[in-house]
């Protein structure tokens, strides 16, 4: 591998929206670590590649499918929910590749209903997937990122920060909503210490998205798939992201449509259709609310618990 090869670790990219990232980060040149819990024997799988939707598609199918493209790829199980474990898969991509310049974080457990009907296991296992599995793959990327001259991107799969979010699905908004405010908090860590290569940055679909979770809906209801979209959009507006300055996407929350339309300069959308001519519902609000207050620069006097407790040993 060229020494100027960018590098991206794409965790959760067994299936789905996280496959197609992987695949077209290969495509635009970068070494891709795909990283996700489910691994096979990719060339006992028949047919191939398989469907990207499906159980077939794991971590080893998409490591081949981006091979026999001409791609370079290397296939890394990991379990978000132990640390530990995260840290291995972070430590093995710097071995293998010297570097993480791009890390994508697209793992994610999924339960939609009232508090009263997610049981405390539901709950657990979305907040150790979703917001602490995050947490913990960044954590585990940090020292890599100051070796490198703090000079990479971090993409996170996380929702912008509205209220109509949180109805009939409050557990899971509280892990999402997690990962958005620490997209926006690390944000200002980088900007208060001056890194000004670093960018960390969320994405999330303006209209749904084929994937398995959207399979179990047109299962019952095939007519729902004219308001799909295919994860090529999320693809594009990540690798969009991943071109803008660091100063147009840093702490930025945004839709993949949006992203595409206000940067790029997208006007139609068509081809993202799953059915051909049909114009998929938005999903999402036209507009967020602005979370900063006027206030936003004065920190009064800042207080910084490590420093805290080396004063006391």
């Amino acid at each position: 591998m060229s020494s100027e090869q960018q590098v991206a670790l794409v965790v959760g990219a067994s299936r789905g929206i996280g496959r197609q990232v992987a695949i077209d980060l290969a495509k635009n040149g970068y070494a891709v670590v795909v990283a996700a819990k489910s691994t096979s024997d990719a060339y006992a799988t028949k047919p191939f590649p398989p469907d990207p939707n499906s159980q077939q598609s794991t971590i080893s199918t998409v490591e081949r499918e981006i091979r026999e493209a001409g791609g370079q790829s290397t296939a890394i199980a990991v379990d978000t929910r132990d640390f530990d474990n995260v840290q291995r898969m972070v430590d093995e991509t710097v071995k293998i590749y010297g570097h993480i310049d791009v890390l994508i974080y697209n793992s994610g457990a999924i339960w939609w209903s009232s508090v009263e009907n997610t049981p405390m296991k539901r709950f657990q296992l979305m907040q150790r997937i979703n917001v602490e599995g995050l947490y913990g793959t960044i954590q585990a990327c940090l020292p890599h990122f100051k070796n490198h001259g703090w000079k990479a991107r971090v993409i996170v799969v996380s929702p912008p920060i509205y209220s109509r979010f949180f109805r009939g699905k409050t557990a899971y908004a509280m892990g999402k909503v997690g990962m958005s405010i620490l997209t926006k908090g690390l944000a200002m860590d980088w900007e208060r210490e001056g890194k000004k290569d670093m960018a960390i940055t969320s994405i999330w679909p303006a209209s749904s998205i084929k994937s398995a979770a959207t399979g179990q809906i047109t299962k019952v209801d095939p007519d729902a798939e004219k308001d799909l979209r295919k994860p090529e959009i999320y693809s594009d507006a990540i690798l969009a992201m991943l071109r803008a300055p660091i100063a147009d996407v840093n702490g930025l929350i945004d839709l993949d449509e949006d992203f595409l339309r206000n940067h790029e300069g997208v006007t139609d959308f068509s081809k993202y259709s799953v059915v051909k001519g049909a114009v998929p519902r938005r999903i999402m609000p036209a507009n967020f609310p602005d979370l900063t207050v006027a206030e936003q620069a004065d920190e009064g006097r800042r207080t910084d618990s490590m420093k805290l407790r080396a004063s006391k040993i």
